[in-house]
């Protein structure tokens, strides 16, 4: 019943990084060797046979994308993988030194250490066989009606339709609401409707994966319910919103009372869900998504109570299938990581051990974490590096041609406000009250769901809590959240080669530079920029300054959707234009901001035949230097705000024009835009 409805739109902002590159802000190549290449560019990456101009990616990452394999255990490559398997590694070593000296580590250390000792524990878990299934199971046989089934929607661990949660309000972000919104599918949306032998492929799968999951508890009459719940997540799909649609936050932000729900969906009981989900004494309740919830209404009142009792039982068993003997985890593996992924292994259970803990029990990793690999002076170089960015963005927008006076103040009084956080938390998550026990690996991950969602509920009738965490400091990635104005960057992401004293400036703006320019970005993008300096969801422009800025974004649009990442499946330029603008006004951002930096500290030198501006901008296209398998890249062409990384790369650089200064780019390149056609945001 937890919410993620709303993701694109309301949710932090993630950078879904593989990026590289990174971040001293002062000197020339600080004495040192960069850990990523002499100067934080690895020129053995490079294809110097393919021109700039035609694809500046493969100019920049062709040798390295030929040499590279994806591991067989991974549905990608790249920098991005690379950073994430050292985070592994030092968790790792963390996990171990707990259960050697358990003693040193108090009574968190304990639960950290039986919590991956449940996971680690195979044996056991064969053991136990489905034993640990059957009083979850019992529950949702136990159901007789439709009040039943409600309840267990609004219950922490089962699947739903319609799921509930908490968020900040959108009309006042220092307190919380409610929010319900579309759930429930097995894949994603658009592979249940899309026609062709590839997606027929898929939904073929799909039924059979769900018949053996039933098969693998002891379900009786499989194959019958297999039909059924697949028919019934099918009509699900068809009333669900379209995943760029989802990013409409006007259209999403529908704050109704108890007798405005009912009118909408008066099929489902919202008093129970919301007594059982505890939230019944909120006023009103974000009704994300409207037309789609009123779809899973009369889906819900049209379907025998018998069919949604299966649906459930399948799901809870997929949804914890990695905490089941093997079958049961080979057989989700192969159908969501070899089938819809592409990924041709399982990883080491170590690996996925390590991702179980920082999940549950993050924050008491992430604090030893900091302690051992997040020095103080990152800290500082990073809030000076974010200065000169704010700096940059500030001189931009009051030489905005097309923003007015009005609509200018505003939005200068936005980046004023924003608030950055580095590296780790202030303060972390105490976990005493969770219960861990080293013989129940299924009920310490459904106590560790229920966990959370307590936590949530505690903070209800609070005003919000702004020094919360989206993120891990272990975590390798960044993001920005518009209710709070925030831009965030773990710990993890800011580790050589990501961030390096020894690097060249040029790689330090052009990389973690643009990143973070990335970021404070999103505060300015199609969505992000609905929202004011305090993060409330206001309009802060003039009409004529707003449709200026659509234009400009309808232009971009144009662009992306042209590009043809796989045969048959272009970029929805839609759907991935908050990322698009987040990616082109950071990488504008960070070339001003390096500007600034030479002003102050002299030109910059040419290192290896290479001017700055060249190394920066590789530097921005070397953040990029990652692979995908093709099931993968399907899944995030339909489904991620996010273009491919490829097209990161070429769909910005394209469009700025000191790009085409730095490599000498004409008319007749494939990548030329004339001047008139460049989109110019920020």
């Amino acid at each position: 019943m937890r919410f993620n409805g709303m993701k694109y739109a309301f949710g932090a902002a993630a950078l879904a990084l593989a990026a590289a590159g990174v971040a001293q802000t002062a000197g020339a190549p600080a004495g040192g060797k960069a850990a990523y290449g002499e100067w934080g560019v690895d020129l053995s990456a490079r294809d110097t046979g393919v021109k700039p101009g035609d694809d500046f990616w493969t100019y920049v990452n062709g040798g390295w994308d030929r040499r590279t394999p994806i591991a067989p255990d991974r549905s990608s490559a790249g920098l991005g993988v690379k950073l994430s398997d050292q985070a592994e590694l030092d968790v790792r070593r963390i996990l171990d030194d707990m259960a050697a000296d358990p003693a040193r580590y108090g009574a968190t250390g304990r639960q950290v250490g039986d919590f991956y000792a449940s996971w680690m524990d195979e044996a056991g878990v064969e053991a136990r066989g489905t034993a640990p299934l059957k009083p979850y199971l019992s529950r949702i046989a136990a159901v007789k009606d439709q009040a039943g089934l409600q309840t267990l929607f609004a219950s922490v661990g089962y699947q739903t339709p319609v799921s509930i949660g908490i968020l900040p309000d959108l009309a006042d972000p220092t307190r919380y609401t409610a929010i319900a919104g579309q759930s429930g599918l097995g894949m994603p949306r658009d592979y249940y409707l899309l026609p062709g032998e590839k997606y027929d492929a898929f939904r073929k799968a799909y039924r059979a994966y769900v018949q053996r999951v039933q098969e693998l508890a002891g379900i009786p009459d499989a194959a019958a319910k297999a039909d059924r719940i697949v028919a019934l997540e099918t009509e699900m799909a068809k009333g669900h919103w379209e995943p760029a649609k989802m990013r409409d936050v006007a259209a999403l932000n529908k704050p109704m009372t108890p007798a405005q729900m009912e009118a909408l969906a008066p099929e489902f009981d919202w008093g129970l869900m919301l007594r059982t989900a505890k939230l019944d004494r909120m006023p009103t309740v974000i009704m994300a998504g409207d037309t789609a919830i009123q779809a899973m209404g009369k889906l819900f009142a049209a379907t025998p109570v018998d069919t949604w009792k299966d649906y459930l039982a399948f799901h809870f068993v997929s949804d914890n299938a990695q905490y089941l003997p093997k079958a049961f985890d080979d057989a989700k593996f192969d159908f969501y990581s070899r089938t819809l992924s592409g990924t041709q292994q399982q990883r080491d259970r170590w690996k996925r051990g390590v991702q179980l803990v920082n999940n549950s029990l993050g924050e008491a990793v992430g604090d030893i974490y900091v302690q051992r690999h997040f020095p103080a002076q990152s800290k500082a170089e990073m809030g000076e590096l974010i200065a000169d960015l704010r700096a940059a963005l500030d001189e931009r927008l009051k030489a905005n041609s097309w923003m007015d006076a009005a609509t200018k103040e505003k939005a200068l009084a936005k980046l004023a406000a924003f608030e950055p956080r580095i590296g780790h938390p202030d303060k972390y998550i105490d976990y005493s009250s969770m219960r861990v026990d080293r013989a129940d690996l299924l009920g310490n991950a459904q106590r560790a769901a229920q966990f959370e969602y307590d936590l949530q509920l505690s903070r209800l009738g609070k005003p919000v809590d702004r020094s919360l965490w989206a993120m891990t400091p272990q975590t390798v990635n960044a993001y920005y959240n518009p209710l709070m104005n925030q831009i965030t960057f773990p710990a993890a992401i800011l580790q050589p080669p990501m961030f390096d004293a020894s690097a060249d400036p040029a790689v330090n703006y052009g990389a973690i530079g643009a990143v973070i320019g990335h970021e404070i970005g999103h505060g300015f993008d199609d969505q992000g920029s609905k929202f004011g300096a305090s993060g409330k969801f206001e309009n802060w422009w003039t009409p004529a300054a707003r449709a200026a800025f659509e234009e400009r974004g309808k232009k971009l649009v144009e662009q992306y959707g042209a590009y043809e990442a796989i045969p048959g499946t272009k970029i929805n330029g839609q759907l991935t234009l908050g990322e698009n603008i987040g990616d082109l006004g950071g990488l504008e951002m960070a070339y001003a901001a390096y500007q600034r930096y030479q002003k102050k500290h002299g030109p910059a030198p040419v290192i290896g035949g290479l001017t700055g501006d060249q190394r920066f901008f590789m530097a921005w296209g070397q953040a990029w230097q990652s692979k995908r398998r093709e099931g993968l890249e399907r899944q995030a062409l339909l489904t991620d705000p996010h273009s491919p990384p490829k097209y990161r790369v070429n769909g910005v650089v394209r469009n700025i024009d000191a790009w085409y200064k730095a490599f000498d780019v004409k008319p007749g390149d494939a990548l030329y835009l004339p001047p008139e056609q460049r989109v110019r945001i920020w």
